[in-house]
C-alpha cells in the first residue's frame, strides 16, 4: 500500500513544476486552469518572481496548489492504481482533496487564494509570530506554551522532536525561552507573514465558513486523512467542516503519518514542490519508505518503487 501528500506553504520556489510543463501538457493546462480560475497571471509569478511576490500567503498558496496538482496529474496518469489514501499538510489537504476527487481545481484555487488573504490579514504585520522549537516532544511544547502569558500554542506538530509554535509575538517570545530553559535544542523564529494554525487566526476562520459553505463538495474517492483529527473521511460535509476547522487548529502530521503506517501504508509519495514531508516522515516512522516527485528524476524512482512494492 501506498499514500500520497502533498506539501504545504513554505515548499514554494520560483520555476516549480517548470520542467513537467515543458514535457507535459497536462501540466501546462493545469497552470492555464489556474490563471482562468483566478482572473490573473498566477503562472508568470511562479515562472518569473519576484520571489517575495511568491511568498505572499494569498499568492503562495494557490501556487503550491497549482503545482502540486499539474505533478499529480502527470503521475497519476501512469500510476498502477490509486494511493491507500491521500493527505496533505495545511494547504495541502486542499491540493488533497482536489486529487481524491472531492473538490474542483478552479473552486480549490479561487478558496485557497481567498483563504491566504483572510490568514494574512487576520492580525496585523508585527502582532504575530512563529518558531519552530526543535528537541522536545510536543506534549511538553503544549504544556509549557499553555503556562506561559498571553496567546501561544502549538501550531505544527511535524515530527517527533520539531513543533511549530504560533501566537503573539511577546508570548511566542517568551514561550521559546521557557522551552530552551526546559531542554529544546533550538527555538528558531520563522520567516512567516502571520502566526497560523492559531486562536489569532480566527477573524480568518470566520471569514472562510461562507466561501466554504458556497463551494461545492462531493464525496471523496479516496479517504483523505484530515490534519485536525488524523482520521481519514470521505464525506462532502466532513470536508467543510474540517477545513473549516484547520484554519485555527494545530496541524497533527505526526498523527497524520502514524496513521498511514497504522492502515498499512509502506511508501509515501511526496508530490509537489520540495522535500519538507519526506525529511519529517523519516523523523515519524523510519521503517515507512518515502520519496519526493518534485522533478522528472522523481517521478522515474516514484513509478519504480510501486513496482518494487508490488513484486
Amino acid at each position: 500500500m501506498y499514500a500520497i501528500v502533498f506539501p504545504g506553504q513554505g515548499s514554494q520556489e520560483v520555476g516549480m513544476a517548470a520542467d513537467f510543463r515543458r514535457v507535459y501538457d497536462v501540466a501546462r493546462a493545469t497552470f492555464e486552469e489556474a490563471d482562468d480560475a483566478l482572473g490573473f497571471a498566477l503562472s508568470r509569478i511562479i515562472d518569473e518572481g519576484p520571489e517575495e511576490r511568491l511568498r505572499e500567503t494569498e499568492i503562495t498558496q494557490p501556487a503550491v496548489l497549482t503545482a502540486s496538482i499539474a505533478i499529480h496529474r502527470v503521475l497519476s496518469a501512469t500510476l498502477p492504481r490509486p494511493p491507500a489514501v491521500f493527505a496533505g499538510h495545511s494547504l495541502g489537504e486542499y491540493t488533497a482533496l482536489v486529487a481524491a476527487g472531492a473538490l474542483s481545481f478552479a473552486d480549490a484555487v479561487r478558496v485557497v487564494h481567498q483563504r491566504g488573504a483572510f490568514m494574512q490579514e487576520a492580525v496585523p504585520v508585527g502582532e504575530g509570530e512563529m518558531a519552530a522549537i526543535v528537541g522536545l516532544s510536543g506534549d511538553i511544547v503544549r504544556e509549557i506554551c499553555a503556562g506561559t502569558q498571553g496567546r501561544v500554542s502549538p501550531a505544527n506538530f511535524n515530527s517527533p522532536e520539531q513543533t511549530v509554535i504560533a501566537g503573539e509575538v511577546a508570548a511566542v517570545r517568551a514561550a521559546s525561552e521557557a522551552l530552551k530553559a526546559a531542554g529544546a535544542k533550538r527555538a528558531i523564529p520563522l520567516d512567516v507573514s502571520a502566526p497560523f494554525h492559531c486562536e489569532l487566526m480566527v477573524p480568518a476562520m470566520q471569514r472562510l465558513a461562507p466561501v466554504l459553505a458556497a463551494t461545492d463538495f462531493c464525496d471523496a474517492k479516496v479517504a483523505v486523512i484530515s490534519n485536525v483529527t488524523a482520521e481519514a473521511y470521505t464525506r462532502a460535509e466532513d470536508a467543510r467542516e474540517l477545513l473549516g476547522r484547520q484554519v485555527c487548529a494545530p496541524v497533527q502530521w505526526v498523527r497524520c503519518v502514524e496513521r498511514m503506517v497504522s492502515e498499512g501504508v509502506k511508501l509515501q509519495l511526496e508530490v509537489g514542490p520540495g522535500k519538507v514531508l519526506t525529511g519529517l516522515a523519516g523523523r515519524i516512522d523510519r521503517s515507512l519508505q518515502r520519496l519526493s516527485v518534485a522533478g522528472l528524476d522523481g517521478l522515474d524512482a516514484a513509478l519504480k518503487a510501486l513496482a518494487e512494492l508490488d513484486s
